[in-house]
């Protein structure tokens, strides 16, 4: 075995020796684009040069920056490819020289292109609705096999027309959808390598936005400093941007406007005219933009812009009142004089009053102008916003107009007042005379003027017969004068009542009667009424007139069962007492038991929650009234805890009730034998006057609790007020209670006084009940004390020294009261007076 070795190594060296052998390794080679490598060439024998042959033939020299050949020693050299292109491929050829030997060996170089995605970006962007183009460019040698697949599947082209995979591999999808967006795999596969590589590409589908506004139109209203919103909800994807235009010129937040986070909502502020007109809201994603109009309408609350106070004379042709208005919707004028309303044409039959409007113009004509027509005049500017109301006066000047009754009663020693109630405008002066003569005279004592605005009041104490008659009161001003004949005459006392009926009971008897004939010219006072045992003296008593307007009858009482008795009836007057009619006999029924049940009339005070129950008592069923038994109650609720009257009272006061509420009371009399059926009245308390109604719309206002806060301010303060001026005047109040617990200061003795003369204060318990005041006499006339009165005919006027022409008698009211309740008792005789102190 070792003999054949060295025999072939023996005839390969032989043959070396004899030939030059080039051999190149690798035999072959594969080169990827931009791969590089490299070639060695092995000479066996000696060469002198060994070279490298480009495939087009041509020796390739040292040191190309592409191909490089380096010779390492005699029997080596070495070919280099960097950065192989395609270009690179070919036939290299190394070739070994020496003298005229030579030799050569060639390597085939194959370049190819590995897969390479030259373009596939992510994401990848499309509008909804356009074919989309996606794209995946892909380069390798041979060309690559482009396979695409969404969400884990391969995309079946032949089932769905949608998609098409385009000559260059880019993925087509016809009107893509929302729903097609996602992830797609560009996969790229060489068969004949076995070579696969692939891109993930993102796929975003934008959606053009939708827009809404949420008012087409917005209504608002000028100069109110209020703001109006304009709103606009946008969808889209990726979601849009908004913003807001008017006029083509783009909003920004600012003093005027202002613009929430997402744009959606367009506030602008302190609404003018000016800002009216449509507003753009633009929706704009990288699909595109949408718009939609607002229209924002300003509506002008009326103002009332000219308006100015005329002066006119009484029958002038005619004057015109005129009222501008400015406003949006045009506002319409009309307008009103005391409580008659003028709209538009004429206003009166006589077509002395007439309006014309037009546009924002109305005029209020007044023909034949009368003194009646001057005063205030209210134009009213309303639309569907709002109103303006403004007032102007009308100056009518006329002549003096002398009004007022012409006919004067008194009689002698008593003062009569003859009122010249005067209209005139300017002013008109007053002058008195009788028979040529102007008043008061030097001879004449009993006479006085006294003047007031508007009245002049000559008050005559007549002497004797000859003070009465006529008297003139002339009036003058720079329109005119106006002269009137008075006739002061001489009263009469009155002729007899007459009387209809007689209902007796058995202690009590019912007169019901007729008003006198004659009055004697001035009002009745008094009515007397007497009674007797036939043969025996009469038995009196006079009741006030004043009550006549709810006393249909008078009842006598404490008379004695199955007894004949006579009555008779007189008037009183300011001038005396007139004759007696014609007396009536009736006699008393038995003895009852029970008391008949009390009239009732109810009288609301002015205080409007406040209710006096006056009674009438009717027959005590023959023996005398113990007390008066007064509950009470709101038609929807239970009845008060029942209150005990003494027998002599004649009335109830009920305080601090609801407003507005309908109530009952029931009184009852009782005497020893039982109780009487109730005498039961109804009535409803006023409404409450500090009820505040609410405020309209668009107008500002003060809330319930700002206006709750400055009643209990204001009530406060009165209370303060009041409790001040009871302790300088009255000695009495919280202040005089500290003065005299704290400071050693002496109180008031009257307080103690009026317990020990017997009045009592009716108290409850601590059930916040209303105060109830209990009175026993009728309520005191209007001229019985109090604050000071009208004058007329018969009452003496204050003459300059302060001091008035007659004393009038007063009576006085003793009082009782304490946190619960509140009686009052006044003696049950009314005063006793003569002719002379009264007046007519």
């Amino acid at each position: 075995m070792l003999q054949i070795r060295d025999l072939i190594w023996g005839l390969l060296f032989a043959v070396c020796a004899a030939a030059i052998q080039v051999q190149i390794t690798p035999s072959q080679g594969e080169i990827s684009v931009g791969e590089s490598k490299f070639f060695l060439c092995e000479v066996v024998g000696d060469a002198k040069d060994i070279d490298w042959y480009a495939p087009s033939g041509e020796k390739i020299l040292p040191n190309r920056p592409d191909i490089f050949v380096s010779r390492s020693d005699e029997t080596m050299s070495s070919l280099t490819i960097y950065h192989a292109t395609v270009d690179s491929a070919g036939i290299y050829k190394c070739v070994a020289k020496n003298g005229d030997k030579e030799a050569q060996a060639t390597v085939q170089v194959k370049i190819f292109q590995k897969i390479t995605f030259e373009s596939a970006p992510t994401p990848q962007e499309f509008n909804e609705g356009d074919d989309a183009d996606i794209v995946c460019d892909v380069v390798s040698s041979p060309p690559p096999t482009i396979i695409w697949k969404h969400r884990g599947s391969r995309i079946q082209v032949a089932k769905d027309v949608r998609y098409k995979i385009m000559d260059n591999g880019h993925l087509q999808i016809r009107g893509i959808k929302k729903i097609d967006e996602g992830m797609y795999n560009c996969e790229a596969r060489i068969m004949a390598r076995g070579e696969i590589d692939f891109r993930m590409i993102k796929v975003v589908v934008n959606v053009l936005p939708t827009i809404r506004a949420r008012l087409s139109e917005v209504n608002a209203t000028a100069d109110t400093d209020r703001s109006a919103l304009l709103a606009c909800d946008a969808d889209g994807f990726p979601e849009p941007t908004v913003t807001w235009a008017h006029n083509n010129v783009v909003l920004e937040t600012g003093d005027k406007y202002t613009l929430n986070e997402d744009g959606s909502e367009l506030l602008i502020k302190g609404v003018k005219k000016v800002d009216e007109g449509d507003y753009t809201c633009i929706a704009k994603n990288k699909a595109g933009e949408k718009t939609e109009e607002v229209s924002l309408n300003v509506f002008v609350k009326p103002r009332i812009t000219y308006l100015n106070n005329q002066t006119a004379s009484e029958f002038a042709e005619q004057v015109t009142l005129t009222c501008e208005a400015l406003g949006d919707p045009t506002p319409t004028i009309s307008w009103s004089f005391q409580n008659r309303v003028f709209t538009e044409g004429e206003q009166s039959l006589d077509r002395n009053i007439v309006v014309r409007s037009h546009a924002r113009v109305s005029s209020l004509t007044l023909k034949n102008v009368l003194f009646t027509y001057a005063g205030q005049y209210l134009c009213t500017a309303s639309n569907s916003i709002g109103q303006d109301n403004q007032h102007m006066h009308l100056e009518v000047r006329y002549a003096p107009k002398i009004l007022g009754p012409v006919t004067v009663y008194t009689w002698e020693g008593n003062a009569a007042n003859i009122s010249c109630e005067v209209e005139a405008h300017p002013g008109a002066s007053v002058v008195w005379f009788r028979d040529g003569l102007q008043l008061p005279s030097a001879n004449t004592t009993n006479m006085k003027i006294y003047s007031t605005p508007t009245i002049s009041y000559l008050e005559i104490t007549p002497d004797s017969q000859n003070d009465f008659g006529s008297y003139n009161c002339t009036a003058t001003n720079v329109m005119g004068s106006e002269s009137k004949e008075f006739l002061l005459i001489q009263a009469e006392v009155p002729s007899s009542p007459e009387i209809e009926l007689v209902e007796p009971f058995s202690s009590t008897a019912v007169v019901t009667f007729e008003e006198p004939d004659s009055m004697g010219g001035v009002p009745i006072i008094k009515y007397r009424v007497e009674w007797r045992l036939p043969g025996q003296d009469w038995t009196g008593k006079e009741h006030d007139a004043s009550d006549a307007a709810y006393l249909t009858a008078i009842t006598i009482v404490g008379l004695k069962p199955e007894t004949t008795y006579e009555v008779k009836m007189s008037a009183i007057n300011g001038k005396g007492e007139g004759e007696s009619g014609q007396a009536s006999t009736f006699k008393t029924e038995p003895v009852q038991g029970e008391p008949s049940a009390p009239k009732l009339q109810v009288k609301v005070q002015e205080r409007g929650n406040t209710l006096k129950v006056n009674w009438i008592k009717q027959d005590d069923g023959g023996s005398p009234i113990k007390h008066y038994l007064v509950r009470y109650k709101a038609h929807v609720s239970d009845w008060k805890p029942e209150m005990r009257i003494p027998h002599n009272s004649e009335y109830v006061m009920l305080s601090g009730l609801d407003w507005n509420t309908e109530y009952e009371v029931h009184v009852v009399a009782e005497n020893q034998q039982g109780k009487s059926e109730p005498g039961v009245i109804s009535y409803r308390t006023a409404t409450d006057p500090t009820t505040v109604p609410d405020a309209v719309e668009g107008g500002s206002g003060l809330g319930t609790g700002a206006i709750v806060g400055i009643l209990i301010v204001v009530f406060f303060l009165l209370l303060v007020g009041v409790d001040v001026t009871c302790y300088f005047l009255n000695k009495c109040g919280l202040l005089m209670c500290i003065a005299v617990n704290f400071c050693g200061k002496a109180g008031p003795g009257a307080k103690s006084k009026d317990l020990e003369e017997g009045q009592a204060a009716f108290t409850k318990d601590e059930s916040k009940e209303p105060i109830v005041e209990v009175r026993t006499e009728e309520e005191p006339t209007p001229n019985q004390g109090g604050g000071p009165t009208e004058p007329n005919e018969t009452t003496p006027l204050t003459g300059p020294d302060g001091k008035t022409a007659k004393d009038g008698s007063t009576k006085g009211e003793t009082e009782v009261k304490n946190a619960a309740a509140e009686v009052k008792t006044v003696p049950n005789e009314a005063p006793q007076t003569n002719g002379n102190e009264s007046k007519a």
